[in-house]
């Protein structure tokens, strides 16, 4: 166990504590049991040692690991916790849960066998807190962090501090919101970037190896997780990797299911679980005309990609505009907010707001006489009245 406490030690003493996600002020960090779940590269491991190394003066009491460390093909989560807590140790934060085999069980055992332990987790998207074996649904709180928001960029790259603005504030507010930015920061210095390479953190290591970065993501998702977590057949990834593909060169994609399974080769119920699969994996976004009771096997009425630098590495630069504009506005707003296709518009917030995306040119005019109706206007600095610029909604987390 020694190797592993040195590791730890090491780890969290590298931790560059220049940049924290905003989702860190958001974890109940005091509560017993705390799951992270995310698409890979987007920041939880960071999220944990950033914790650790900013609340533990102490290391002996802490103890970071991954769950695929080598050490656990010669000892078990159960022999750690159980000699780490004998040692005097309080925190324990385990990354990649999903690569320990019947790891939700195990957890809960560790819950309920050692009432002074604290336990955080980290694992794909794919994780599933309420199972039969193990429900930890009413024991763990549980987050969901998602890749960068325009905001969370323009503080790393511009070295700004921009609060989060709560979608009513950006509602009512955004011309005196955006007039308050534009003092600050230009920000179509940075936002055609973020839009091709700025939604995952490793950007910062370099805009060279930031596609190499992004297939290799990808590749970990379809080929390691998919089929480790929902069973997927390999033989299938290259079909899914298809897809994607379909699903990027269309503006937006609005899926004929038996024209599509008959262009892949999949039958139409395995191609629905699969494109559920692919959402739930961060990888595409769903959009329903009524999201209220949707089964596992309904067709969508409108497909994305699930951020605008998906799109960007299929595509290159040959992206459509209206596309990218509404994979972004998806993205920024489905994290905190539910959206639905409207018979008018191209979101329904809520059940209450209609936004229509368009350039600067685009009037209320397809909004018809809805009261809530407003336009996420691309390529303006200011907004005025009910037309809003798009830029703005990235600062919605």
């Amino acid at each position: 166990m020694e190797e592993l406490l040195e590791q730890s030690a090491r780890r969290i003493a590298r931790t560059d504590m220049g940049f924290i996600r905003s989702l860190a002020a958001q974890v109940q960090w005091k509560s017993r049991l705390i799951g992270i779940r995310g698409a890979r590269g987007t920041g939880k491991t960071t999220l944990l040692l950033q914790h650790i190394k900013n609340t533990f003066g102490d290391t002996n009491r802490v103890l970071y690991v991954s769950l695929d460390n080598l050490w656990f093909s010669r000892h078990s989560l159960q022999e750690l916790a159980d000699s780490f807590t004998k040692r005097g140790g309080t925190h324990l934060f385990l990354d990649e849960a999903h690569k320990y085999p019947q790891w939700a069980q195990v957890i809960k055992n560790l819950y309920d066998d050692y009432p002074d332990l604290s336990i955080a987790f980290t694992g794909s998207s794919l994780l599933e807190i309420l199972n039969a074996r193990a429900d930890l649904s009413r024991r763990a709180v549980v987050y969901t962090m998602q890749g960068l928001s325009f905001r969370e960029y323009l503080n790393l790259s511009a070295g700004t501090s921009f609060p989060v603005y709560t979608l009513e504030e950006l509602l009512s507010q955004h011309e005196k919101l955006s007039a308050d930015i534009v003092k600050t920061v230009k920000p179509f210095q940075y936002f055609p970037e973020y839009l091709k390479t700025g939604y995952y953190p490793y950007f910062m290591e370099g805009l060279d190896v930031y596609p190499m970065r992004l297939e290799e993501t990808i590749s970990m998702i379809l080929e390691i997780e998919l089929p480790l977590l929902r069973r997927v057949e390999t033989a299938y990834i290259p079909k899914l990797k298809q897809l994607l593909s379909i699903i990027s060169e269309s503006a937006p994609f609005i899926p004929n299911i038996s024209k599509l399974s008959e262009r892949i080769g999949i039958n139409r119920q395995t191609l629905l679980s699969y494109i559920r699969n692919l959402e739930e994996a961060h990888l595409t976004r769903s959009l329903f005309k009524q999201a209220q009771g949707i089964s596992a096997l309904q067709k969508p009425d409108k497909l994305f990609l699930e951020n605008t630098n998906l799109m960007y590495l299929f595509k290159g630069s040959n992206w459509d505009t209206g596309n990218v504009r509404e994979t972004f506005l998806a993205n920024q707003l489905a994290y905190t907010h539910k959206i639905e296709f409207p018979p008018e518009g191209d979101f329904l917030v809520d059940g209450i707001h209609t936004i229509e995306v368009g350039g600067k040119r685009k009037t209320r005019k397809q909004l018809g006489e809805i009261s809530n109706g407003y336009i996420a206007s691309d390529d303006i600095e200011y907004g005025y009245d009910r037309k809003i610029p798009l830029w703005l909604f990235g600062f919605l987390y």
